[in-house]
């Protein structure tokens, strides 16, 4: 069993997060709409209940939902909150009409333009300061710098952050304007290469460490262990079907989950359910199993699913349960 409200230190810097994280990614209506209501009721009830911490980035919903959090964070002690957001892509607004990315439903017309840069930095985290209404954020993280965004451009977009995102990230922590910084990205070497080239303090994971995906455990996080870089894996649903089970329609990855995931998923069911376990309360409390990681930060977009997220956390869970899970891996990967 964890206690979701638990604040622990990410790295070395004196951060504190909760062991659960506020991801405000839906608050900005990624792959379905959020209403304003429900959004201030999701973090109304997370603070209600204890958590104090909460991550956002101009992405989500193109600004959409670091204004949410900001509206609903406003006449809350500064002093015990603990927030996060992103640089590396600027929202630019649109005209009524045009074409607007389809992931955010509700969000503004807008695109993103990346820009990894020492001035890029600075703009972006400007806006997000505007956007959100606070006076400071506890730490950024540079967004993103992955295959699926950059292409072969990926290794061109690392060297840009490193001269560029890093270098301004660097001096604000070193004035005291944040406390930690790091990337945000999926990308296994890219955060290696970040971790043991510029001097960051903490990383956000998207996956990588999940019920359905071990592959950070190999390199990446016994070097954040060795380091002290603070993890905070993002994603521990991959998307949605580590909360469902494996149903139709059911997505891995933000899109629809194929026949050897959703295999793969209902064998995992099969071991919770004997051991009378939720397949989320597994999924939320399982990357806590790594000492690197800090905190699991998942997406809520309603009081509703606060209050699971933070059951599911509480849930008491036997070491039979893990050996039977280590074992179904090991089984996957002969």
């Amino acid at each position: 069993m964890t206690d979701p409200i638990e604040r622990i230190p990410l790295g070395t810097r004196g951060v504190r997060f909760s062991r659960l994280g506020f991801g405000s990614a839906p608050l900005g209506g990624l792959l379905r709409a959020t209403s304003a209501d429900d959004a201030r009721d999701a973090v109304d009830a997370a603070w209600k209940a204890g958590l104090r911490s909460f991550d956002t980035a101009p992405q989500y919903g193109g600004g959409l939902a670091e204004q949410r959090l900001g509206a609903a964070l406003a006449g809350r002690l500064r002093a015990e909150l603990t927030v996060s957001s992103k640089v590396g892509k600027l929202v630019e607004l649109l005209q009524a009409g045009e074409a607007a990315p389809a992931i955010f439903v509700g969000a503004p017309p807008h695109r993103i333009a990346y820009d990894y840069s020492y001035d890029g930095t600075m703009r972006s985290l400007e806006a997000s300061l505007r956007r959100t209404g606070l006076d400071r954020f506890d730490v950024l993280l540079i967004h993103d710098i992955n295959r699926k965004y950059h292409g072969d451009a990926v290794f061109a977009r690392l060297e840009e952050a490193l001269a560029g995102a890093c270098r301004a990230l660097r001096t604000l922590r070193d004035q005291g304007v944040i406390d930690a910084f790091g990337p945000a990205g999926n990308e296994l070497d890219v955060s290696l290469r970040f971790v043991r080239e510029a001097d960051v303090d903490c990383l956000m994971l998207p996956g990588r460490y999940t019920l359905l995906d071990r592959a950070a455990e190999a390199e990446l996080l016994p070097e954040c262990r060795t380091r002290g870089v603070g993890v905070l894996l993002a994603a521990p649903f991959e998307s949605g079907i580590l909360a469902t089970g494996a149903v139709p329609g059911a997505t891995f990855a933000y899109a629809p989950a194929d026949a050897a995931v959703l295999r793969r998923v209902a064998a995992i069911e099969a071991a919770c359910r004997d051991q009378g376990v939720a397949l989320a309360s597994a999924a939320l409390q399982f990357p806590l199993r790594h000492p690197a990681v800090a905190s699991v930060v998942a997406g809520m977009r309603s009081r509703a699913e606060v209050a699971a997220n933070l059951a599911f956390m509480r849930a008491p869970i036997a070491p039979a349960l893990w050996d039977a899970l280590d074992a179904l891996h090991r089984g996957e990967r002969t």
